[in-house]
């Protein structure tokens, strides 16, 4: 198959030839239709996460066609359009047991700990715990749009933050992750505060239902500035950037008894930040992670998306080829642009 592999951390991948893979007993081969070109997958080219072996094939969040079935498989058969989360729990964990699947001790991500969906085809271990039967009337494209960014801002918004209609929901940073909050936070019946430094972002989170935009790079103090909006602070407040800077802004963003929901991955020497406990403590806050989400809670985002009232087809940017992917990845520190990036050219 063809795939896109890098040797080196931080060196050009390359677009190479390399063996088809085969199932696990309990596991299928998908033909990837679609991938997203996200920043977690160029955390891992830099070499910030451990579990990446050398040569690696990057990529997470996908859609496809189940190509070939694991003896032990039951509930899925080859001919059927699939996605997955980024996180593939073992299904027989005191996590996975309590439904927690998104913190499985024993989690397979491909693009991480194997090869993944940068390439024709993609292997998914444990299939009947967490693949996913997409409805037909889901596009690939959009499909693979949800499998890092939306769902985890899914679980981010409605599962952690709980967040409820009335409330003020802030989001600091506004790429995929920040956006898909955006959008879902409105849906829920919130009103949302969208900070960026790219006007692009903000414009594109107010069609999306942002009562409000602040322009970091123009705001001196960004959390003075949300809780003067909000009268007192917001009751959420989401990183979806993955900065110290944003997080801490999040935390002092919130009023009394409020919610930080650390969404954006902080590694390498950015992975403590200072933050506030002073006011973590006196304001009785709640510092929360969200760490993608489990395949059963796939159905109360798809009915959302069904129904019409979740479009995440409007937060897709540009198509690209699989060897237009290299680019997209090396270059994701550099430039950016509106929207969600996904390779659909193999």
């Amino acid at each position: 198959m063809k795939a896109v592999v890098y040797e080196h951390f931080s060196s050009t991948p390359k677009i190479m030839t390399v063996e088809d893979p085969t199932p696990t007993p309990e596991g299928v081969v998908i033909k990837v239709m679609a991938t997203g070109v996200c920043r977690s997958d160029w955390h891992g080219w830099m070499g910030h996460d451990p579990d990446i072996i050398l040569p690696h094939v990057p990529g997470h969040e996908f859609a496809g066609i189940i190509e070939a079935t694991g003896r032990d498989v039951r509930r899925f058969k080859v001919g059927d359009r699939v996605t997955v989360p980024f996180v593939a729990g073992c299904g027989s964990c005191p996590e996975c047991h309590s439904g927690n699947h998104q913190v499985c001790g024993s989690q397979t991500q491909p693009g991480f700990t194997h090869w993944g969906s940068f390439a024709e085809y993609v292997v998914v271990h444990h299939a009947d715990v967490n693949l996913v039967h997409l409805p037909k009337t889901l596009d690939y494209a959009t499909a693979a749009s949800l499998g890092c960014r939306f769902a985890t801002s899914f679980r981010a918004v409605v599962d952690q933050g709980k967040t409820s209609a009335g409330q003020w929901v802030a989001v600091h940073g506004c790429g995929g992750v920040g956006l898909s909050a955006v959008m879902i936070a409105t849906a829920v019946g919130a009103n949302v505060i969208a900070v960026d430094i790219s006007e692009g972002a903000l414009a594109l989170a107010r069609s999306l239902g942002a009562v409000a935009t602040i322009n970091a790079s123009e705001t001196p103090d960004v959390s003075d500035a949300i809780r003067e909006i909000t009268k007192g602070g917001a009751h959420v407040s989401l990183d979806a950037l993955g900065h110290p800077m944003t997080c801490v802004n999040s935390i002092k963003s919130l009023r009394k008894l409020g919610k930080h929901i650390q969404v954006g991955l902080l590694l390498a020497d950015q992975a403590t930040p200072a933050i506030p406990m002073d006011r973590v403590i006196a304001h009785e806050l709640e510092i929360l992670g969200s760490h993608g989400m489990q395949a059963h809670r796939y159905d109360a985002m798809l009915a959302m998306i069904q129904s019409g009232k979740l479009t995440p087809e409007k937060l897709l940017g540009k198509t690209i080829s699989l060897e237009e992917s290299i680019d997209a990845l090396t270059r994701m520190n550099e430039q950016s642009s509106p929207g969600v990036t996904v390779v659909t050219r193999f």
